[in-house]
């Protein structure tokens, strides 16, 4: 057998090879492909449990402040939060048990089960709501995700979605954007709308580096539209996934630990 007839076999066997993985880029719709990324981007933040430490900033018109917390979680159902400093919120904790969360003071020795009216409130005193400590769903699942904008943005290659709940999804939003880089999909930015249309709030993220194993933004921060100086941010120092730990760990008993 000829040399060059060996290698144009090869190169054809190669062709060949590669067909299929092709084909299936090919045949991915649109709408495919905007779940794919999406599944993505929740998958960044997801494990089967995890741990984490955090420090919050909270900017108001009244008051500025700052509380170090660690975290740890078990899949969609199962969250703790206790705050590790300043000395005099130490121990006050939440705990997330399905859709039923406890707050916990040490000052009084209380442990408080939140109502369905209180859901909305603010956590811990920041732009988060008790809802959002609730809401573990995945945006895959919850809303119908347009590719709105891909292309450079400045100074950015990004791709934007347009995401429109789903009738029967338990949401409280009219529509969402979300804006991601278009190599890694790492998130830039999500604007909230009401039912309006109107913007209810914007979330950036920021400052990238390894946490839990891959490139991860370090920085969240959450600004209200109606309060534009106002603002909570989530600065990760720490974050591990895959950890091993016991349901029993998110106990009553384990939300007044020290």
């Amino acid at each position: 057998m000829k040399k060059g007839y060996t290698w144009g076999l090869l190169l054809c066997l190669l062709l060949l090879a590669a067909l299929p993985s092709l084909a299936a880029q090919q045949a991915e719709s649109p709408t495919e492909r905007a779940k794919r990324i999406l599944r993505s981007f929740d998958d960044l933040w997801r494990g089967a449990s995890s741990y984490g430490v955090f420090v919050m900033r909270v900017k108001t018109a009244h008051y500025t402040r700052n509380m170090r917390m660690e975290t740890w979680s078990k899949g969609k159902e199962k969250t703790l939060v206790r705050i590790m400093s300043p000395v005099k919120e130490k121990g006050t904790a939440t705990l997330k048990s399905g859709t039923t969360i406890y707050s916990y003071l040490p000052k009084t020795d209380r442990t408080i089960r939140l109502t369905s009216g209180m859901m909305m409130g603010s956590w811990m005193g920041s732009h988060f709501t008790n809802d959002d400590l609730v809401k573990e769903s995945r945006m895959e699942e919850d809303y119908v995700p347009t590719i709105s904008f891909e292309g450079e943005r400045k100074g950015n290659k990004i791709i934007e979605f347009t995401l429109i709940p789903r009738p029967d999804a338990p949401v409280v939003w009219g529509k969402v954007v979300l804006t991601v880089l278009a190599e890694t999909y790492i998130p830039l930015a999500e604007v909230y709308y009401d039912e309006d249309m109107a913007v209810a709030r914007t979330l950036t993220f920021s400052d990238v580096k390894p946490l839990g194993g891959q490139p991860r933004p370090a920085v969240m921060r959450v600004r209200p539209a109606d309060k534009p100086k106002e603002y909570t941010e989530l600065v990760y120092e720490k974050l591990e996934f895959d950890i091993t730990i016991r349901d029993a760990f998110f106990s009553l008993s384990r939300l007044k630990r020290k």
